[in-house]
């Protein structure tokens, strides 16, 4: 049989048994062939759409169901990749937001929070995008059950915090803002005060801000109460940007920017 005979049958036999990621070390490893060999073979089952390769040396098998897409879903390979590549992660902002209900506006990326700056990857038309943060390991997620086996996910309280941190990548404060709207049910307003010392103050303020701009004061109340004892000078809402006017004086928020909230 030759090896691109015998890579094929490998590949099948890797997904008979439920599995869709492998290394190529492992492929060299199980046919004992050469590292060129191999990678020829491979090059070759790239070509037919059979894997896809979104970092080098790690490769996605791909179901004929998903040709046409050049990939399956992110979440049937996130948890693999991020092993590959020795990172902690969890999957964030509106994709997590999606996973917990809020799912106004899908997401164009997979949106995957890690600790060190690492570049987009695509796989076919699946897109991962990647923010970066220290506090990984030690804020919430929730183990989410996968078609090929689990990811870890930003709790709904981790997610909260992160829309505001990140605005940019939540579509700008107005859609964070509509997005926390619907996660509000989610939440839990001790749960969220339990986070609050391990992130910035300022992300508690405007988190807090907007929670009660969008109508939920009670989830917020705990907050308030928290950031009562902390004395917080005034942040502004949209960092960056100038503001004169009057801070809130319940999250020492200063409202520089309207908010369009789509609910």
């Amino acid at each position: 049989m030759s090896l691109r005979s015998a890579m094929a049958l490998w590949v099948e036999q890797l997904q008979s048994r439920g599995r869709y990621t492998f290394a190529r070390a492992e492929a060299e490893s199980d046919t004992e062939r050469s590292f060129v060999a191999v990678q020829s073979a491979l090059r070759r089952l790239k070509q037919q759409g059979r894997v896809v390769s979104p970092r080098r040396g790690f490769y996605v098998v791909v179901p004929a169901e998903y040709r046409a897409a050049g990939s399956p879903p992110a979440n049937w390979f996130i948890d693999d990749l991020m092993r590959y590549l020795g990172q902690p992660y969890y999957v964030a902002l509106l994709s997590a937001a999606a996973i917990h209900g809020a799912a106004h506006q899908q997401p164009m990326v997979f949106q995957v929070m890690t600790s060190k700056p690492t570049r987009e990857v695509r796989a076919g038309k699946v897109a991962i995008r990647f923010s970066m943060s220290g506090l990984v390991e030690r804020l919430p997620v929730i183990e989410q059950q996968t078609e090929t086996g689990t990811m870890r996910v930003a709790a709904p309280e981790t997610c909260a915090f992160d829309l505001v941190r990140y605005p940019e990548a939540a579509g700008h404060l107005s859609n964070a803002a509509t997005v926390l709207a619907e996660l509000a049910e989610r939440l839990d307003a001790r749960k969220l005060v339990d986070v609050a010392p391990l992130v910035r103050l300022p992300d508690v303020q405007r988190l807090g801000y907007l929670l009660e701009a969008v109508g939920q004061s009670e989830l917020a109340a705990p907050l308030a109460e928290w950031l009562g004892g902390k004395q917080p000078r005034a942040v502004l809402l949209q960092p960056g940007e100038e503001g004169d006017a009057e801070a809130d004086p319940r999250w020492r928020v200063v409202p520089n920017a309207e908010l369009e909230v789509d609910v």
